[in-house]
């Protein structure tokens, strides 16, 4: 019998690590601090009425240019060893897929990023997702060398995902599924059972989205980051709020623990109540024969 799927979805920056991820090693190793590297990517993207996205990404290929770095995806995921994590977050995955065990269902890892994909890939927590989307870099076949962005994932861009992950089509180029109507009972995972982490404000769409269908929203926080989350409790944006803090028995645990009960009993209670309406119809259906 094929376990249901309970899908975790986490944004990267300032979610599972502490900072933007380029700001660990890449913007140092242009010779700038991220002041100076967002500050040109926001002035680029307000003069060119660009999203900010694409502004940061050109920024990488350029900066890159003018420092004589070559910005091949070997060296962004050289990167990703540099990353520094919210305190637990190194033994989460397995304390979380361990107690869906326990609960009968299969726990799934998804990162959805505006972030850049060749980092996270190069991270000591990559092999814990089943898919990480992000954006990407197209490289030129000969030197190796970043020429053009293959994915840019905006904000709002990023809900795509959670259908792609709910429908099962995971193929960044599979839009036939992806735009298929998709019954239940050929769905990968339901929408009410996804829990959606995230940091705030560059989250919205997604947070709104899940928690819209059923799912459960968080929004984690840095302690100096407490304020800026306030306001997606007071507009009912997401289901719970907590620090970034993944270790075990925290706030953050405890709810997702719960989260996770809570969804595996409506689905027990679901196909309980299916059956006995089955029951009922072949009951019918026997009666109205004889």
């Amino acid at each position: 019998m094929i376990k249901p799927v309970i899908a975790i979805l986490y944004d990267f920056d300032k979610t599972l690590c502490t900072e933007d991820m380029q700001n660990y090693s890449f913007i140092p190793n242009l010779g700038l601090t991220p002041a100076e590297f967002w500050g040109k990517t926001g002035i680029l993207g307000n003069n060119h009425h660009m999203d900010k996205i694409l502004a940061y990404m050109y920024e990488m290929v350029h900066m890159c240019k003018e420092k004589n770095i070559k910005l091949t995806k070997e060296y962004l995921n050289s990167l990703g060893k540099n990353i520094k994590y919210f305190p637990g977050v190194s033994t989460w995955f397995n304390r979380i897929n361990s107690y869906g065990e326990k609960l009968g269902v299969k726990v799934e890892h998804y990162i959805v990023s505006s972030g850049t994909k060749e980092i996270i890939e190069g991270s000591s927590i990559a092999h814990e997702f089943k898919k990480i989307y992000g954006c990407e870099f197209l490289y030129d076949e000969k030197t190796k060398e970043a020429i053009w962005p293959k994915m840019a994932i905006n904000f709002t861009l990023k809900t795509q995902f959670i259908f792609r992950i709910s429908k099962g089509a995971f193929d960044i180029i599979d839009e036939e599924k992806l735009n298929s109507d998709t019954p239940d009972n050929r769905r990968h995972v339901f929408y009410r059972n996804m829990i959606y982490i995230g940091d705030g404000m560059t989250d919205i769409p997604c947070m709104q989205v899940v928690k819209d269908k059923g799912g459960k929203s968080i929004a984690v926080y840095r302690t100096k980051d407490q304020e800026k989350v306030a306001k997606l409790v007071h507009d009912s944006r997401i289901n719970f709020v907590c620090l970034a803090d993944y270790r075990e028995n925290s706030s953050l645990e405890k709810f997702v623990l719960m989260s996770m009960e809570n969804m595996v009993l409506y689905e027990k209670l679901r196909q309980k109540e299916i059956k006995q309406l089955q029951n009922f119809q072949n009951k019918f259906e026997a009666d109205d024969n004889v």
